[in-house]
């Protein structure tokens, strides 16, 4: 079992930058796959980063490319998201998530956790 806990969200003007946290309780952490994903009010919620267990390797939607960077410490066993240049198409809830296995990273179904999810508001 792992659990998830995100932070960092906030209110933010466009253009702005802020960092997302995700602490997981699993002394296992670094096994897992991890992803940020988000969901705006009526819509679906989508993948905008992943990474690898090492931290090697690293998955954007074209959306974020060159704006946020994914990083994770499996010393600290935690996760982040930094949002840069962010506009408000980027206001969501952010969540975490935890896989063991994916053959599809943008696929909500093959993640096992999931944090509680942070806000993260852009005004223009």
């Amino acid at each position: 079992q792992v659990q998830l806990v995100e932070s960092g969200g906030g209110l933010v003007q466009a253009g702005g930058s802020l960092r997302l946290s995700c602490a997981a309780s699993a002394r296992t952490f670094s096994t897992y796959l991890m992803g940020w994903f988000r969901q705006a009010p009526g819509k679906e919620r989508e993948f905008v980063a992943g990474i690898s267990r090492s931290g090697d390797s690293q998955y954007y939607i074209d959306s974020v490319k060159g704006r946020f960077t994914i990083w994770r410490d499996n010393a600290k066993n935690t996760m982040y998201l930094q949002m840069a240049s962010l506009k408000p198409e980027d206001t969501a809830v952010y969540y975490c998530a935890a896989a063991s296995y994916v053959s599809n990273w943008y696929s909500v179904a093959q993640y096992d956790y999931w944090g509680q999810g942070t806000q993260v508001t852009v005004s223009s």
